[in-house]
């Protein structure tokens, strides 16, 4: 009997062991990623315990959001803001500095996070001029879909009273546009728009591409369903309607693949490239495998899984035995730029030209902080700096100040970035629920 009493404990320790290693080597930094933000010091809008360069101020913009992640501007300068964990979309209406008015926009979605606004002319025939209509695309955990309203009834609902329970009263039901795979481990899926004339356009400025960033259901896997780990582009004419005349024109198709979480997306405003950041896996260490930057090219793979930055091989996960080594260009391309492992970049944005001077041509990027790192890193928002002639020459902190000093409390973790219509810059926070408005 002792004996077995004795197994049995020594069976139950050694799982404790097991347990507490398997933690210690992979949680032990994880406590300001998930420790609930004690946002006390940022509640004010003046003495922020941040650090910015000379020149620059920093101030909470809006407050109370839950949490914050992709910034939009609708088409009279306000944010609108996706709320993932509360299905909804928020907007912050611009008064000036410190705005006061929030209204809720859109309520009851399935983990909405991508957002595109766009506005656009619609003959109303028989010489009677034209009508501004716009168009809020919110990308769910399972869908795109698109919600319409005028731009004058948006206008005066958000000039009336602002204690207002009910969200902003769209145009119809929202319609369908692409169908996505929900579940899995990552279920943010983002959008970005970029304008294009088609032949058959008939109403100026109405039809474009729509990118699609759908992450992988796993840290590192072979899928498979192929519509996960890519980007995928649509064809789309904002004029079509209604639903018996879909704005998706053609099926949706798969751009790039091998991507395992590209979570957020910009447009190089000088090339008209498709940017993006992408998270590498978990578990090879500390060090391994660096985030990325990479430039999204049609039919093109970026190497997940079994590839990571510069068409480096995975052997860790792969076990294959190759004649030539899989990961090299051109069946795999690799990563435009490295980032720090585990620093979880989300937000980025090319610096507009009112900055001017040094930071011209530059990209900035909201490093959300790891939790997977002995060390914690990340918690900032970076500039990355190019030159003249678009070369990458190397990176420093724009703001820092989430990550306390001794690294095991966080006040915040940058999101979502956005230059507003002055070069102003809004960043989003979704642990302390907060949107920051930097300037120049």
């Amino acid at each position: 009997m002792k004996s077995k009493v004795g197994l049995f404990l020594t069976i139950i320790l050694a799982g404790i062991g097991v347990g507490g290693f398997y933690f210690w080597k992979n949680f032990r930094g994880a406590a300001p990623a998930f420790l609930p933000a004690s946002i006390k010091a940022i509640r004010a809008t003046s003495s922020l315990p941040f650090n910015v360069p000379e020149g620059f101020s920093i101030s909470v913009y809006a407050k109370d959001l839950g949490t914050p992640r992709v910034l939009e501007a609708d088409p009279l300068g306000n944010l609108l803001v996706s709320v993932p964990s509360e299905g909804k979309i928020m907007a912050i209406i611009n008064q000036g500095e410190n705005p006061s008015k929030i209204v809720t926009m859109i309520r009851g979605l399935n983990s909405p996070h991508g957002l595109v606004s766009h506005c656009y002319n619609v003959p109303q025939g028989d010489g009677a001029g034209v009508k501004e209509w716009c168009a809020l695309l919110v990308a769910e955990e399972n869908r795109v879909s698109k919600f319409t309203y005028e731009k004058e009834e948006w206008n005066n609902f958000i000039a009336a009273d602002s204690d207002k329970n009910e969200p902003f009263a769209l145009a119809g039901e929202a319609e369908l546009l692409v169908e996505l795979p929900g579940g899995g481990r990552h279920i943010t899926r983002t959008i970005l728009f970029k304008p294009m004339r088609f032949d058959y356009e008939e109403s100026p400025g109405t039809t474009g591409q729509l990118f699609i960033s759908i992450g992988s259901a796993c840290d590192v896997c072979h899928e498979s369903d192929v519509k996960r780990a890519v980007i995928m582009k649509a064809d789309i004419d904002f004029s079509r309607g209604p639903k018996a005349a879909n704005m998706v024109v053609g099926e949706p198709k798969i751009y790039a693949k091998g991507l395992r979480n590209s979570v957020f997306m910009a447009l190089n405003p000088e090339t008209e490239e498709l940017w993006a950041t992408e998270m590498g896996q978990d578990k090879l260490g500390d060090d391994l495998p660096p985030d990325e930057i990479n430039i999204i090219r049609e039919n093109q793979n970026y190497g997940w899984p079994i590839c990571y930055g510069k068409n480096i091989h995975d052997t860790v996960f792969d076990k294959n035995t190759y004649i030539r080594n899989p990961c090299l260009a051109p069946f795999e391309i690799p990563s435009q730029i490295d980032l720090p492992a585990h620093s979880a970049p989300l937000g980025l944005a090319f610096v507009p030209d009112s900055w001017g001077g040094e930071y011209e041509n530059d990209l900035l990027v909201a490093y959300h902080g790891s939790w997977n790192r002995s060390a914690p890193t990340g918690y900032k928002v970076a500039r990355l700096i190019f030159d003249e002639q678009g070369n990458y020459t190397g990176s420093e902190d724009l703001i820092t100040g989430w990550l306390a000093d001794d690294g095991k409390t966080a006040i915040g973790r940058p999101a979502g970035l956005l230059f507003g219509r002055s070069g102003e810059l809004y960043v989003s926070d979704d642990k302390a629920g907060v949107v920051y408005k930097i300037i120049h």
